[in-house]
């Protein structure tokens, strides 16, 4: 008599892997009438750090005495499995890396992971920071090569990237692409404006993934409701 053959389940695909990045202590205290103390911050995030997150990003240093002062606070500390992630923006126009002062405050908040953002919309580039669009790709890449090059672990923050790939959708990839030839590790597609639709930023991110090789995120705004 032969046996039945043991039937077994096909294999699934193995899944992407979605890792969680907090930004409460960062872009969550620009809430109007919203005002964190140091020791409420890093309650904070060492809360987030028990609730599992990944990444917490927890201030600008380059930007704020208190921010600098948690920083400063908490090196030498545990967050949980969290890793703290200190935030900041390219180098300025006509100003090398090794000489920008928040740069340079980036590395003394002594975090493994440091987040910049940069422009991705060229009405930003020409009229905010009155530059030409080949110098803001050079900042962009420059930048994250400078970081890279002091040993820390970088993501890109592409700041509207979705009304910039509206816009000028070849110049928005360029802009990350220069992050990614500076050797980011992810790059964050950041709805500044709130007024994306899903349907859209479906789109885009896969017409990112479908032309970059390293990470990508997806920060929105829930402005539309």
């Amino acid at each position: 008599m032969s046996e039945r053959p043991t039937s077994r389940p096909s294999a699934r695909p193995p899944q992407p892997a979605v890792e969680l990045y907090d930004t409460t202590l960062r872009d969550g205290t620009q809430r109007e009438g919203l005002s964190l103390s140091v020791d409420d911050k890093l309650r904070i995030a060492e809360r987030l750090g028990a609730l599992g997150m990944r990444y917490v990003e927890a201030g600008w240093p380059g930007s704020n005495p208190k921010d600098a002062a948690f920083f400063q606070r908490a090196k030498g500390r545990r967050f949980g499995d969290a890793t703290i992630v200190a935030f900041g923006s390219t180098a300025r126009p006509g100003i090398a890396p090794d000489d920008d002062l928040q740069l340079r405050a980036l590395l003394e908040a002594e975090t493994s992971v440091v987040t910049i953002f940069g422009k991705s919309w060229t009405r930003h580039v020409e009229d905010v920071l009155l530059t030409t669009r080949e110098e803001n790709l050079r900042m962009i890449e420059r930048s994250v090569a400078f970081l890279r090059s002091r040993g820390r672990r970088v993501f890109y923050d592409a700041e509207h990237f979705f009304d910039g790939y509206a816009t000028d959708a070849d110049y928005a990839l360029a802009t990350l692409r220069a992050a990614q030839d500076g050797g980011a590790e992810a790059l964050v597609l950041c709805d500044t404006n709130g007024g994306s639709l899903p349907w859209t930023v479906d789109e885009v991110v896969r017409r990112v993934r479908s032309e970059l090789s390293v990470a990508i995120g997806v920060h929105c705004h829930d402005d539309s409701g």
